[in-house]
């Protein structure tokens, strides 16, 4: 390995670790070691109930880094005791040297019914989040009954001051300006217009200055696909026309509100019989033969709203999620190895920005 900088030059752009479906977990270590290797500022960390569990991911990525901010984006807090969950942060954060930031979401209703837990709300998200900080700080939470539960009696240590990020991941205008109000950073999603990033930046500075923070102090990163032509078609069908629709068999309805798209075509997306008779996500199973016919179901417009092209055009695209607002830009769908002709891109474009506040990178902070 060659020897890295002093600091990572770009803190302002990350990757998700296992990008989308991996039965291999073990692959993290190569990828957070290649994603330090390169400057990037940050890994991010989804949960899937089968191989990707977040807190074994979390440790695992600290282990193999040493400068590399550390994020779950996201886990839920309804499916750890509080307890467990500060325990989890607190542990990272010393791991670290304070590169980890606990990032929570909402989850699925219908998925969280079948197994039994209570549906997440904001109500019970906020609850719980001050759970977490007030262990965090040290305190005893002594019968508590609230959202998040009831819980006669929990403690840490008396002697913690742990400052922790909080980040939420989120997608509708409520949510957005909850965000704002309680957490530190804030996720977007996928496949959002220019505009709608634009709208988003705006409700989660929105709800920061309706609760008395500082807005400018929330975190809030982009999440672009980046599907350059530096990769072969099938890949890019996969992770781009394949990422889409998978989305759209789960919570199309929810992206084509926020975008402002027009239902109509959502509607006859599924009612093509490959749609309606598809089992499984596009993502995962779909031959290149059926990723292909689903491309012709989709207007052009919802797959611009990504980075594709060459290298240089991709870097440019990650310009404009500046420009229209983020913090931060998580490149998605990729691994590093993947997004290097990209990130090489965007250092001849990146204009020069602010020093670095502090020489611990944590995506939960500004």
């Amino acid at each position: 390995m060659s020897e890295l900088p002093e600091l990572p030059e770009l803190p302002e752009i990350g990757f998700y670790g296992l990008a989308g479906h991996s039965g291999t977990p073990r692959d993290l270590l190569g990828q957070v070691a290649y994603g330090e290797r390169l400057g990037l500022g940050a890994v991010f960390l989804s949960e899937r109930f089968n191989a990707k569990e977040a807190a074994t991911l979390s440790g695992a990525a600290g282990a193999v880094s040493e400068r590399l901010g550390i994020a779950t984006a996201a886990t839920n807090h309804n499916t750890r005791h509080p307890l467990l969950t500060a325990t989890f942060a607190t542990t990272m954060h010393r791991l670290t040297g304070g590169r980890f930031a606990l990032g929570l979401g909402r989850g699925f209703d219908p998925l969280f019914d079948v197994m039994g837990l209570p549906r997440v709300t904001m109500a019970r998200m906020e609850d719980a989040i001050g759970i977490l900080r007030r262990l965090w700080k040290g305190e005893a939470v002594v019968d508590h009954h609230g959202p998040a539960g009831d819980f006669p009696y929990l403690m840490q240590d008396a002697s913690f001051d742990e400052d922790i990020p909080i980040m939420l991941t989120a997608i509708g205008g409520r949510t957005l300006e909850f965000a704002g109000a309680v957490a530190d950073g804030v996720v977007l999603h996928t496949f959002f217009t220019d505009e709608t990033l634009q709208r988003s930046v705006a409700a989660v500075r929105r709800g920061a200055e309706r609760a008395g923070r500082d807005p400018a102090a929330v975190r809030v990163w982009s999440v672009l696909a980046t599907v350059g032509d530096h990769l072969d078609e099938e890949a890019r069908l996969r992770k781009l026309v394949g990422r889409l629709t998978t989305y759209l068999q789960g919570y199309g309805e929810l992206l084509v509100r926020v975008n402002g798209w027009d239902p109509a075509d959502l509607a006859r997306f599924r009612d093509d019989e490959l749609v309606r008779g598809f089992s499984g996500a596009f993502d995962a199973v779909a031959t290149p033969e059926q990723l292909e016919h689903l491309a012709g179901l989709l207007p052009d417009h919802w797959l611009a709203a990504s980075a594709t092209g060459s290298p240089d055009r991709c870097a440019r695209r990650v310009l404009d999620q500046f420009g229209a607002g983020a913090d931060g830009v998580i490149l998605h769908g990729v691994t590093p190895a993947e997004v290097e002709p990209v990130v090489a891109a965007y250092r001849e474009v990146r204009p020069a920005g602010p020093a670095a506040k502090s020489a611990v990178l944590n995506p939960g902070r500004s």
